[in-house]
């Protein structure tokens, strides 16, 4: 396959500046085309980044477009994303991969029939800052990983965002907004998960929009549950205790730290390509900031060039359907169990992505 690989992106909506931006980092990837349902919106990205601005049906029917980036919202991935499959293209999307487990599976299943890759958000695990954690841990720097912790809590964004209704819908709320950012990077460093158990509650049963707004006061049926807190059995033995919330005013928790038989590592904030980290090993009277092993200058995009990067040399890519599909999976069984009264086994699995090589700069990828 010829370089660059020729990318259409679908959803012209406020993250994919991001995605204009960061795949523009990238040799290995140019954005050709683009297309939202609202053709003004589309037509602007073309007037700002110099894309051809086309339908959604021109874009997927275009012979010289290998990828679709799906920026839509979430409860359409699973349809953008099979549409793209289904016309040969590779599919990478925002997260998550879908709102409902059998959508995820579906896109996994056509993505291998068809020989085409499938790929999904976050891939802020190539930041400099986790990858380093990932370099920390594979060199045994912390011993053998024994447990982990993963906080997200806050107090929702009827307070501050302009169109709050998503995130207290099915498919929203702070387990699936926040989720993947979190349970991606764990099980990056740690591996994959073979049993969830959870406890879920809606809190609030409606939310006040409250921000300086012309929706000032109105309220807001919460559909989703908005605090969700439980244990992740890992394959390897590790065991992660997880609580996501839209529920907590103030909180002193970490994002997520690793305590291992030699000593504790602090993950920096998952929802972000930087640092800092932090080192505490055994008999150390304090913790230790690293510097980081790899760049930080990267943004979202690298999952894209990651793929291009797959489909020109043949190897496997790290932001793959696998990983998404396992997150998606893990995601469901906290309600799965909570609703149940019993552990999940988690029936999907998947192989921790390869790190990347030391070295590399910002805009570059081995192939």
């Amino acid at each position: 396959m010829e370089t660059p690989v020729k990318v259409g992106v679908i959803g012209c909506g406020t993250i994919s500046n991001a995605y204009f931006n960061g795949c523009a980092l990238y040799d290995v990837i140019k954005i050709v085309a683009c297309a939202d349902l609202d053709p003004d919106r589309a037509k602007a990205k073309q007037e700002e980044f110099g894309v051809r601005a086309v339908s959604v049906e021109a874009l997927l029917g275009d012979p010289d477009i290998q990828i679709v980036v799906n920026l839509t919202v979430p409860n359409a991935h699973a349809e953008v994303n099979l549409a793209a499959i289904a016309a040969g293209k590779n599919a990478y999307c925002e997260k998550p991969l879908a709102v409902h487990r059998a959508d995820g599976y579906k896109q996994v299943v056509a993505a291998r029939e068809k020989g085409v890759l499938l790929g999904c958000a976050p891939d802020t695990f190539l930041g400099g800052g986790i990858q380093t954690c990932r370099k920390l841990i594979d060199d045994g720097w912390i011993g053998e990983p024994v447990a982990a912790t993963a906080f997200m809590a806050g107090h929702g964004h009827e307070s501050w965002h302009p169109a709050p209704d998503f995130y207290y819908e099915i498919g929203g709320g702070p387990m699936f907004d926040m989720g993947p950012y979190y349970l991606t990077a764990l099980v990056n460093l740690l591996g994959p998960v073979r049993r969830v158990s959870g406890s879920t509650r809606i809190t609030f049963p409606e939310r006040t929009i409250s921000r300086d707004s012309p929706r000032y006061g109105e309220r807001i049926p919460v559909e989703t549950p908005t605090h969700l807190t439980g244990v992740l059995d890992f394959e390897s033995g590790a065991i992660g205790t997880v609580m996501m919330s839209f529920d907590v005013w103030s909180h002193s928790l970490p994002r997520i730290e690793i305590y291992g038989s030699e000593g504790s590592l602090s993950v920096p904030d998952p929802n972000t390509f930087r640092g800092p980290v932090g080192v505490r090993r055994a008999g150390a009277k304090e913790w230790t900031e690293v510097p980081l092993t790899h760049s930080d200058g990267v943004s979202r995009g690298i999952g894209v060039a990651d793929m291009a990067c797959a489909l020109v040399s043949g190897r496997k890519h790290r932001v793959n359907g696998d990983l998404a599909f396992h997150v998606l999976d893990l995601m469901a069984a906290f309600e799965a169990s909570s609703e149940s009264d019993r552990h999940v086994q988690i029936e999907s699995t998947c192989e921790r992505p390869a790190p990347l090589p030391l070295g590399l700069l910002p805009g570059k990828l081995d192939l």
